[in-house]
């Protein structure tokens, strides 16, 4: 029996017009959870999130690597594929320039994005440099390479990491995490530069008080992708606007089935 949105954990009242898909493509069910509640902060009155968890077994339980990402964006596609066409747009929960956020903007014509993306993109218009709290190194090594696919090369102070997995962000006692990430955070503004922070993982999204707390009277803008990406996203179907069918993102279905083949 295929997934409906009324399976889903939600944020958001009943009866809005804009139903958007928050989509957390590794297995961690308490990562969707506290991201719905970051969420629920700063959410449209019009608009209801809903939460989904990659499968358990079939997805890890962090993306920490390439093939973390790859074989995350198959497993989560295959098995929430019934969801996109019930919803107005979709957010891809993973801090990297995930392949499931261009595989569901060329499978589907809903605005989509992920909140790597949404952060660098609200941080380039609320500042001149933007830093980037990173997890473990190789995710400062990955994420610097997407600064430079966005772009934004010019716009980065620099990138930092903490040294911690994403899953010791919620193993590790609490004010050892947040002592870390607020260091990083004042070595990027103070040594740096940068006049943005952008918190590089969904798992440090409701850290984000600790590292304005850190930065206080430096004028500094601290910046979660999970809610810039829903805010964005619920933006553009308000005003219309649906992923480009023309180009890059032209339908990829009608060609599986001239080849015959069948892989969802």
């Amino acid at each position: 029996m295929s997934l409906q949105l009324e399976d889903l954990p939600s944020v958001g009242g009943l009866g809005t017009s804009i139903k958007v898909l928050f989509v957390n493509p590794n297995a961690t069910v308490s990562m969707t959870a506290s991201c719905l509640k970051i969420i629920s902060s700063s959410l449209p009155p019009d608009t209801t999130v809903y939460g989904y968890t990659g499968p358990a077994g079939k997805t890890s339980v962090t993306i920490e690597s390439h093939l973390d990402s790859v074989l995350s964006a198959a497993e989560s596609l295959r098995d929430a594929y019934p969801l996109f066409s019930q919803v107005d747009a979709a957010v891809v929960g993973c801090f990297s320039d995930h392949p499931l956020v261009n595989c569901i903007r060329e499978e589907f014509d809903i605005p989509c994005c992920g909140i790597m993306e949404a952060a660098f993109y609200t941080a380039r218009m609320l500042g001149g440099k933007f830093g980037v709290l990173c997890t473990g190194y190789r995710s400062q090594i990955r994420h610097q390479y997407a600064v430079q696919g966005y772009g934004l090369e010019n716009f980065c102070a620099g990138l930092l990491s903490t040294k911690l997995t994403v899953k010791e962000l919620e193993t590790k006692p609490r004010k050892e995490v947040l002592s870390l990430m607020a260091n990083c955070a004042k070595q990027l503004v103070e040594q740096q530069d940068a006049d943005c922070i952008v918190l590089g993982c969904a798992g440090m999204a409701d850290m984000a008080s600790a590292v304005e707390d850190a930065l206080e009277g430096r004028s500094v803008q601290v910046i979660d992708g999970v809610c810039c990406a829903v805010n964005i996203l619920s933006g553009f179907v308000r005003m219309g606007l649906k992923t480009s069918k023309r180009g890059l993102f032209t339908w990829a279905k009608p060609g599986r089935e001239l080849r015959g083949q069948s892989y969802l």
